[in-house]
């Protein structure tokens, strides 16, 4: 639960992929860091043997002061042999997933290009995040209309997305939703 100036964000880090250190693919030991600010983080174990892909699939919970920050910082790091080495971080923008006409519980499923710390590009990690609980949040809109949505079954609220064939029920109670986030490979990033 949180405060009346916080909101608790629930990050799922699922992976990254073709993480580099000094262009050299990261053998092992990769973890992930989400941060709102200097005193407030969380961290994904280590995966010990996936190397340049690593697989986590952890919860990582924090809270996020109100008035809201403008970004969440994901970061992914190598655990080498003097310490922790930064592989690379992105600014998350809050806007994602905050505000706009999605409801607060809603689950972002977001891919960003990492950069490391002279801004090259550096892999891409992959996650969800959701704010949990309600607190006033622009987010009735969608729950008003609810064309904007598939209601789940499973009174979950609502979740977007393209039914996975095959899958015996429609977006809720099993059934699997594809969603996703382009990532260009041009010089747009």
């Amino acid at each position: 639960m949180h405060s009346a100036g916080t909101r608790t964000l629930e990050f799922t880090i699922l992976s990254a992929e073709d993480l580099r250190i000094d262009g050299r693919p990261v053998k092992k030991n990769a973890f992930a860091v989400v941060r709102t600010d200097p005193s407030n983080s969380g961290s994904t174990r280590a995966d010990l043997d996936g190397g340049s892909y690593p697989l986590w699939n952890e919860k990582v919970v924090v809270e996020m002061s109100m008035p809201m920050q403008k970004s969440v910082t994901v970061e992914v790091q190598c655990r080498v042999g003097s310490g922790n080495r930064v592989v690379g971080s992105v600014a998350v923008p809050v806007s994602e997933f905050l505000g706009g006409l999605t409801p607060e519980d809603y689950l972002h499923f977001l891919s960003y290009r990492l950069r490391d710390p002279r801004g090259v590009r550096n892999g891409i990690v992959n996650f969800s995040v959701r704010v949990i609980g309600g607190g006033g949040g622009n987010c009735s809109a969608a729950a008003r209309n609810p064309s904007w949505g598939a209601r789940s079954s499973s009174s979950r609220g609502f979740q977007v997305g393209v039914p996975v064939a095959g899958s015996r029920s429609n977006y809720g109670g099993g059934g699997g939703v594809v969603t996703g986030v382009p990532v260009w490979g041009s010089s747009r990033g």
